[in-house]
């Protein structure tokens, strides 16, 4: 028996890594023989890196010490993937919301530079293709940050290069592209992305994300003003709409910095690392899918790892079960979407701690419980 194990993390307990592995070990428990195939999934944000670099063969972690949201230095990371042509950059691990202190999160002088960093070090590793995973920010300064740290020019009526922070974008004078790396315009920069947010407006970048990054009402509107500003630069420097573009507003409007100045194209988070990590290669002759998150419910229809299992799994007629930490009552729903069967983790009352430190017992005995349904109808000790 072949099952693929196609799972997303089940945030803040188990990576996509581990949850693969614990769901491999409670198959084995029943069908000690079974080819397991392995391939954690994430959809552009924390654990993008893991999942890629565990599931392309020859990929690799570089540790990198970068600029960090306040302008300290932080010890980040990113993958290298296969022969090292491709790179995977997680914005968090360099610019996330963690990395700050709750009583120090202020979005007006946080910065994204050391993400520009973590590009730049991909470019000296000689990537030329290289995947922006962007969610959970600790900025809204437009990717402003990252493009200076690769070499654009945000000048002020002195031409002096503008400071840190969303705080700094209204004094934006000039832009200057001439010392941008040249590398740039030889590689291909992906946002992997499922946020489809614009840069500017009551949708945006600002208004939605910026009080989770510590920012006060006032801070909120001085943000959009600022964030406004600067896509009336970029419109009136470069040529390039990004104020009301889907996805510009991502990771505090990294996606419209990214798109303006390097020309990054974005493409939906879980669909890419699908595609990277060659899942549908890996469906071949399987016989059962397996994929999971942490919370199901009617969203996960809406661009998450188990939809985009699904979906890829039906296309070779192929059996789906999909396990949550939780399982919402609207999830039935998925049922019409390619998910054969849901299964959650939780079987009796636990509260939310307790359910994550235990996530792992829990998620092997759920699965062991499904396997031994799966042995019923096969008849078999495969």
């Amino acid at each position: 028996m072949k099952i693929v194990v196609a799972p997303d993390s089940f945030k803040g307990s188990l990576s996509a890594v581990e949850v693969a592995k614990s769901i491999e070990v409670g198959i084995k428990k029943v069908f000690p023989r079974a080819k397991v195939i392995k391939v954690p999934l994430a959809d552009g944000g924390e654990g993008t890196v893991e999942a890629l670099v565990e599931g392309v063969p020859g990929s690799k972690v570089i540790k990198q010490e970068v600029t960090g949201p306040r302008g300290e230095k932080v010890k980040a990371f990113f993958g290298i993937l296969g022969e090292g042509k491709r790179a995977v950059i997680e914005m968090a691990a360099a610019s996330g919301l963690p990395l700050v202190k709750e009583n120090k999160r202020n979005p007006l002088i946080t910065t994204t530079y050391g993400t520009g960093e973590l590009i730049k070090a991909a470019l000296d590793y000689g990537s030329r293709e290289i995947i922006v995973g962007i969610g959970g920010s600790a900025t809204c300064d437009g990717g402003a940050g990252a493009v200076q740290a690769l070499g654009v020019k945000l000048l002020d009526r002195e031409h002096h290069q503008i400071g840190f922070g969303g705080g700094e974008l209204r004094r934006i004078k000039e832009i200057d592209l001439s010392s941008l790396d040249r590398r740039i315009r030889k590689s291909k920069i992906i946002i992997a992305s499922d946020v489809a947010n614009p840069l500017c407006g009551r949708k945006g970048a600002a208004y939605v994300y910026a009080p989770q990054k510590g920012a006060t009402k006032k801070m909120v509107e001085e943000l959009e003003g600022n964030l406004s500003y600067y896509a009336d630069k970029i419109l009136e420097k470069l040529g390039k709409k990004v104020k009301t573009l889907p996805g510009s507003g991502a990771a505090g409007g990294l996606g419209a910095g990214l798109i303006a100045f390097l020309d990054a194209k974005v493409e939906p988070g879980i669909e890419l690392v699908i595609q990277v990590a060659k899942l549908e290669e890996k469906l071949k002759d399987a016989d059962l899918v397996i994929t999971a998150e942490g919370k199901i419910d009617a969203q996960t229809a809406f661009g998450k790892a188990p939809l985009g299992v699904a979906k890829l799994a039906k296309r070779h007629n192929l059996p789906v079960v999909a396990i949550g930490g939780s399982v919402s009552d609207d999830a039935h729903l998925l049922h019409r979407r390619g998910i054969d069967a849901l299964f959650s983790i939780i079987r009796y009352p636990l509260d939310l701690s307790q359910a994550m430190e235990r996530a792992r017992e829990l998620l092997i005995d759920e699965i062991e419980q499904v396997m031994r349904l799966v042995k019923l109808e096969v008849g078999t000790n495969n």
